[in-house]
């Protein structure tokens, strides 16, 4: 699974750096981590949301923060790992 984070202005200033601090943590955690791959994109095209956040190609662009990143792991990102095994 390939989760691109976006890192431009708007998202910058959101937070988007203490995202990927935080996903990269929650990989690190349990064994689900080695099957995701972090990207840093500059652009997702959604700058007046939090931080965006796209898995693989899909067109949903999530909305991720500081406060709501374990909660973007775990029910959406572990799930979808899990369907595709």
């Amino acid at each position: 699974m390939l989760i691109s984070i976006c890192i431009g202005s708007a998202c910058h200033l959101k937070g988007s750096y203490n995202v990927i601090t935080e996903l990269q943590q929650l990989m690190e955690e349990d064994s689900f981590g080695s099957q995701i791959e972090l990207k840093s994109v500059f652009c997702l095209g959604h700058c007046q949301n939090g931080v965006s956040v796209q898995i693989d190609d899909e067109p949903t662009i999530y909305s991720v923060s500081k406060d709501t990143v374990k909660d973007f792991y775990y029910n959406t990102v572990i799930p979808k790992l899990k369907s595709n095994n």
